[in-house]
């Protein structure tokens, strides 16, 4: 899997915290999610943490996956 890119996070004075992707908001977490989300991002791959956090970790086979014929649909 390419490794996730232009991801940032801030953390707010309420301890909320907003995720962004190529300067976009992309999430808002809050309360123990927050705080889940910080412990993970500080002790791991960041850009990895952000993007499986904001769902957008599928990268390219998606397409390919859908048009597999064991996947196509009404074909059996």
């Amino acid at each position: 899997m390419a490794r996730a890119q232009g991801f940032v996070y801030e953390e707010r004075g309420d301890g909320s915290v907003e995720i962004r992707h190529h300067g976009r908001p992309a999430a808002l977490l809050r309360g123990g999610r927050a705080r889940r989300f910080l412990h993970e991002a500080t002790t791991g791959d960041a850009q990895l943490t952000m993007a499986r956090w904001t769902g957008d970790y599928r990268r390219g086979n998606e397409r390919a996956a859908r048009l597999h014929p064991r996947n196509a649909r009404g074909t059996r």
